[in-house]
């Protein structure tokens, strides 16, 4: 039978639909394993592929650790150390310096910078101004018109004491910041200027032993290092025990401020009186050449050292030369007694003038004394005495004699800026006559005031030429010494014999000569008076009507020890003489001397006889 169209068409599409159904079940098959062999190998070189990646990945890792751990270990390690790790320099305050009785003379102390922010204030800047004010002693209306000045900061003080601190806190007031620092303190002021120095505001030594002795006041600091955590923080468990302690040593001097202060007083009542451009006084231990005083005035405070001349920075006494005049002669008679030339009971005719070649030289008061000894010469400051006795010398003896005893040099002091000595060459010395004579009696040449006391000393101990110094050394609060500075060995110029002569000579100076002002009853007191020119700085003649007057004191003469010397610079005045200038000073300061060092009395020369 024939089959109709529709049936036809329906047998069609059903046959087209299980061609299709058939096709995909073959697909499925071939992706999951099934199906045609065919398609095997495409499989296993993707598995290849993907383990090839992950091998090779491994391998890159593996390398890059390698490099990493071995290759730049060591470096890394390093800088992961460094971002770890801070260096710590803590604050370490400089060491006290004390004098020889333990009396503070500097320190360093906590101080306060206070600093106002106006636009935090709670209250009125008129009451903040007023109560800060009162508390720190300053202008209220100065302080308030910088608080309206429009700033966002001001900064009121920047020194402010810990007892003044604890007044600001308890006023509670809003706006205000107070920074802790340290700042060296000076108690005496100005009593020590001249050998303490003092600090700027990197806290260097400027002056004095703030600067010759920096090795000693500053304290050895170790840089530390120490973990910081992961916000920065420090970490105190891994600092090293004890790394913030510090030593409790001092830095003590020879300087004895009690004798300094009495030094001070008379030194500026002299100055007044006689109205004198500068003075000063030192006072030395010939035994061993300490000082025990050293005063210089005008001088300056040195917590106030920005409000100071800066010429006052420089202590003249170590800096400065002049000519010394007859405070020189004992030293020159001593010269003489060594190299046999002179007795002590040799007499000389002074007729009050003296030609050497086309010079005249005449005493300071152009009188003639007659026919005088060695101890009258000095008694009356004999400048024709003294020419007659150089005269017995030769040049070239006289001028060994003078470099032996240390002139052309410094004195060696443990103070900064010390200047050598001046003498003029040795060539000229010896061809021109006049050098010689004019040396005799203490001028063509200049010294410091230091080094004519350290000569002196050599009077006073026996002969020997010791090293003037002010530190003693490093000292802890127990008074137990750890480190002391290394001095020159003294140095033997004169003999014994010959210095006890002089000092006994110059004991009739104080006696019966010109230098009776500086007399003490019981005392046995040796001494010498000096009136000299004074030297034009422009290095040619003198100034005209200029002097330096000064006295020179050894004490006690039975067993001499200590040296006092007092030098005025320009005292005005028709009667402004060694004698009657610098003697009363020297005679304060050795009474004060006495007290402070316990000297008994002298026994007189007929006890001793």
């Amino acid at each position: 039978m024939q089959k109709s169209p529709s049936r036809l068409k329906f047998q069609n599409f059903k046959n087209t639909a299980l061609k299709k159904q058939g096709g995909a079940k073959r697909g499925l098959r071939g992706i999951f394993g099934g199906g045609n062999q065919a398609q095997q190998p495409n499989s296993k070189n993707r598995l290849f592929l993907v383990w090839g990646v992950l091998i090779a990945a491994g391998l890159g890792l593996a390398a890059n650790l390698y490099q990493l751990q071995i290759v730049q270990g060591a470096k890394l390690k390093k800088q992961a150390r460094n971002q770890q790790m801070v260096n710590l320099r803590p604050y370490m305050p400089r060491r006290s310096v004390v004098d020889r009785n333990k009396d503070v003379l500097a320190i360093d102390r906590r101080v306060y910078s206070l600093y106002a922010y106006p636009k935090q204030f709670k209250k009125p800047a008129e009451e903040i101004a007023t109560k800060l004010a009162n508390v720190l002693n300053i202008d209220s209306g100065e302080l308030l018109s910088n608080l309206n000045a429009g700033k966002s900061s001001v900064t009121i003080t920047n020194a402010m004491p810990e007892q003044v601190y604890n007044q600001v806190v308890a006023l509670q007031l809003d706006g205000l910041e107070l920074r802790e620092k340290y700042s060296r303190f000076y108690p005496q002021e100005d009593l020590v200027a001249d050998v303490v120095g003092y600090v700027n505001l990197d806290r260097r030594g400027q002056a004095g032993v703030e600067l010759s002795q920096e090795k000693f006041l500053e304290r050895t600091v170790q840089t530390v290092r120490l973990s910081r955590a992961g916000n920065g923080a420090l970490m105190p468990d891994f600092a090293p025990e004890g790394f913030l302690h510090f030593d409790d040593l001092r830095l003590q001097l020879t300087i004895d401020s009690r004798l300094q202060r009495s030094a001070r007083s008379a030194l500026k009542k002299q100055l007044d009186r006689y109205s004198a451009k500068r003075g000063a006084v030192i006072v030395m231990d010939a035994w061993d050449g300490s000082l025990l005083a050293m005063v210089t005035q005008p001088t300056y405070n040195p917590n106030q050292y920005s409000k100071a001349d800066i010429s006052l920075f420089k202590n003249w006494t170590v800096a400065d030369l002049y000519e010394p005049g007859s405070t020189f002669k004992p030293l020159n008679v001593a010269i003489a007694l060594e190299n046999g030339v002179i007795k002590p009971s040799d007499t000389f005719m002074d007729r009050g003038a003296i030609q050497v070649l086309d010079k005249v030289i005449n005493n300071f008061d152009k009188k003639g004394n007659g026919r005088i000894n060695i101890a009258q010469i000095l008694q009356r400051s004999s400048n024709i005495g003294m020419v007659q006795i150089i005269q017995k010398l030769r040049p070239s003896t006289y001028y060994g004699w003078l470099e032996r005893m240390g002139l052309g040099q410094s004195a060696g002091s443990d103070l900064p800026s010390e200047t050598a000595s001046q003498l003029k060459n040795q060539d000229e010395f010896v061809a021109t006559p006049i050098e010689p004579a004019t040396t005799a009696f203490g001028q063509g040449f200049s010294l410091t005031p230091l080094q004519l006391v350290q000569m002196m000393g050599a009077l006073a101990n026996g002969g020997k030429l010791v090293t003037p110094h002010v530190v003693r050394g490093l000292m802890d609060t127990n008074g137990q010494m750890h480190e002391a500075p290394t001095l020159s060995a003294p140095r033997q110029i004169f003999t014994p014999a010959t210095t006890q002569k002089i000092v006994e000579m110059m004991e009739t100076v104080v006696s019966s000569g010109s230098g009776k002002e500086a007399k003490i009853s019981g005392y046995r007191i040796a001494g010498k008076t000096g009136t000299a020119q004074k030297a034009s700085p422009d290095g040619g003649g003198y100034i005209k009507g200029a002097r330096v007057t000064s006295f020179v004191g050894i004490l006690p003469v039975e067993s001499p020890r200590y040296v006092v010397l007092a030098v005025v610079d320009e005292p005005k005045g028709e009667n402004a003489y060694g004698g009657t200038v610098a003697a009363p000073i020297a005679k304060s300061v050795m009474e004060a001397l006495i007290t402070t060092e316990q000297i008994p009395p002298s026994w007189s020369r007929e006890q001793q006889r």
